[in-house]
């Protein structure tokens, strides 16, 4: 199928800066959807009828004229956090053809001399300010779609906020157009001047002395979490999540989350990794809630509910962690039920009862044990001891294939 659909990016110089494709593209349209701003750049030659988006906004106005010749305006590049990464996820590649314009991004890299791929580019637009959390590291630099006119000030309030108010600031509206402007500021004196909805912010980010250090690797200090004492600890957690071993684009169950130490070290290892995290305990479930914004993964989903009745019809997972309730009737079994295929499973085990039931289950269905033994340095009157924390029994394995069931109805090895 020839493409029926043809995305246009424009920039702040409007029908003057597409080139010859695009304007063919517009000037055989029957149909142009946009933004009211994308469609108030189009000169009286082009004919087509123009269609505004809906709000809320929804991409059925043009899946419904499927086969006609439509165009899309968007800004900038159409598959940089725009329409046309979410066209292209409801449409084969062969009905569509993209004509990107420079997106802002690049723009502002190169009226700032910041070599792109040196640089973390990020969108505020529909998106938590909490994401932002996430990113702030000494040193980087990041480009931030802003939401509209309040993003800057916003911004420079977290970063204070998080220690990193000598961060450099630059806003820069109207990118590309003759109402070009860039303001200059750092986090710390931002005084929210008057800024356009159209705009991005450009963070050199610089960090307090006292701001802490909190690595995108597994095993963040105890003191970044809020929490009742429901914690995994941070050498067992950074060798839990070693076993777990959280790839781009997986799914973790974290079953019994505490105050959602796993599952939020799991989405910052990598901005596609995704989470449930399942607990039954209303205090819990809000320190999840406060952990998950201050450290960067709002998209981390909180299952209100206990295992394994809470588990009923979640998406499988590729991993699955078991911090609580592996003693529970039912909670192993429907968890490794559920596990995909070649998926890792990880359950901890304080008290001899939950070890008797790792151990119970590794002889049916096979994986490894580890005892974890951790010591710290004391206090013990004038001198130091070690203090011997609980020990933990680790469970991991990985499942195989789906379990069959056998004319006798027993589960097989998997």
């Amino acid at each position: 199928m020839s493409p029926w659909l043809t995305v246009v990016g424009i920039g702040e110089d409007g029908f003057k800066g597409l080139g010859r494709n695009a304007r063919h593209a517009l000037l055989g349209a029957s149909r142009i959807v946009g933004g009211q701003r994308q469609l108030e750049l189009l000169p009286a030659c082009i004919r087509g009828e123009r269609q505004p988006w809906p709000s809320p906004f929804s991409l059925e106005p043009v899946l419904a004229q499927r086969g006609t010749a439509v165009c899309v305006l968007a800004s900038g590049d159409p598959m940089f956090f725009g329409v046309g990464a979410s066209l292209a996820r409801q449409l084969p590649a062969e009905e569509l053809l993209i004509l990107p314009a420079p997106s802002s991004c690049a723009l502002a890299a190169a009226r700032l001399g910041w070599p792109l791929q040196e640089v973390v580019s990020l969108s505020l637009v529909a998106r938590p300010l909490a994401a932002l959390n996430a990113q702030l590291a000494n040193g980087l630099r990041l480009l931030v779609l802003s939401n509209d006119r309040h993003s800057p000030a916003a911004v420079a309030g977290l970063l204070r906020e998080r220690g990193f108010g000598p961060s450099r600031i630059s806003v820069l509206e109207h990118l590309g157009g003759p109402l070009e402007r860039r303001i200059d500021g750092t986090a710390d004196d931002w005084q929210d001047p008057a800024i356009a909805d159209l705009n991005l912010l450009a963070i050199d980010c610089r960090a307090s002395l006292d701001a802490p250090r909190l690595s995108r690797l597994a095993g963040l200090p105890d003191s970044a979490f809020a929490h009742d004492g429901q914690l995994t600890k941070r050498d067992v957690r950074a060798m839990t999540l070693a076993r777990l071993a959280p790839m781009p684009g997986e799914l973790l169950w974290d079953v019994g989350a505490g105050s959602g130490s796993i599952g939020i070290e799991w989405m910052r290892a990598h901005p596609s990794c995704r989470a449930l995290a399942i607990e039954a305990d209303a205090g819990r479930q809000q320190l999840i809630e406060h952990n998950r914004d201050t450290l960067g993964v709002p998209g981390l989903q909180l299952i209100r509910g206990s295992a394994p009745q809470a588990l009923a019809g979640l998406e499988r997972p590729d991993a699955i962690f078991i911090g609580g309730g592996v003693t529970r009737d039912g909670v192993l079994a429907t968890c490794w039920e559920r596990l995909k295929p070649g998926g890792r499973l990880v359950a901890n085990a304080v008290t001899l009862q939950s070890e008797m039931t790792l151990m119970d289950w590794r002889q049916r269905h096979g994986g490894e044990l580890t005892r974890i033994h951790v010591a710290q340095a004391q206090p013990l009157g004038e001198f130091d001891t070690w203090r011997q924390a609980l020990p933990i029994t680790l469970l991991e394995l990985q499942k195989t294939q789906d379990p069959i069931c056998t004319p006798s109805g027993d589960v097989p090895h998997a």
